[in-house]
């Protein structure tokens, strides 16, 4: 019983979670202002099909003039060269929904912040890859030691210290292999992080 009161309390939740808007204000709501909030946040034009599933629950139907009027202004404040770039250096999707007359500059804009997103990206890549070789470096040298320690334990038998000295062969070239791959990674993060510079200083955006 309480598990299935636990399910219907989670999926109610998800429910929620997935509407747009709620009862009051559904209710309460001026379509004209969701609009506008709508298209200067960037939704698309189908953003309203949320909302008319969303308020169809509570016997409510948007005003659809009121909210493509208020969203036409919203996206006139959206579809600036500023916001297209911020939205592509984050990483964001655009969708399209700016108009005729501000599209061109929005896109333009969108598609240096979106390079500027891909050499950062790559940068971050490095480091992440450096920062996890050096992790498994390290594991290995600590590995190592303690084989070192081990060979000359005067408690190891001579089997065991037979195989500690192969195991410290087989970790030592894991860590000379290692040491290299972070050399390398390091060489290209300089490259990454030089393109990164370059662009940055011709980019003609806020960033």
């Amino acid at each position: 019983m309480k598990m299935r009161i636990f399910c219907l309390v989670v999926a109610a939740l998800m429910i929620q979670a997935c509407s747009t808007m709620n009862e009051s204000e559904c209710v309460m709501s001026d379509w004209r202002t969701i609009g506008y909030e709508d298209g200067a946040a960037g939704y698309s034009a189908d953003r309203i099909g949320s909302h008319r599933k969303a308020c169809a629950k509570h016997g409510v139907a948007p005003d659809l003039q009121a909210y493509r009027q208020g969203r036409e202004e919203g996206l006139r404040q959206f579809c600036q060269p500023d916001n297209g770039f911020n939205l592509g250096a984050r990483g964001g999707a655009y969708n399209g929904a700016c108009p005729a007359d501000l599209a061109l500059d929005f896109t333009d804009a969108y598609q240096a912040g979106k390079q500027l997103h891909t050499l950062q990206t790559r940068v971050n890549n490095a480091a992440s890859q450096i920062a996890y070789r050096q992790r498994q470096l390290d594991s290995v040298e600590d590995q190592l030691r303690t084989k070192e320690l081990g060979v000359i334990s005067d408690e190891a038998t001579i089997q065991e210290r037979a195989q500690m000295l192969l195991e410290a062969k087989e970790l030592n070239e894991k860590r000379g292999q290692l040491q290299a791959e972070i050399v390398e990674l390091e060489r290209q993060k300089a490259i990454f992080e030089r393109d990164l510079d370059r662009y940055r200083t011709t980019v003609a955006y806020n960033n």
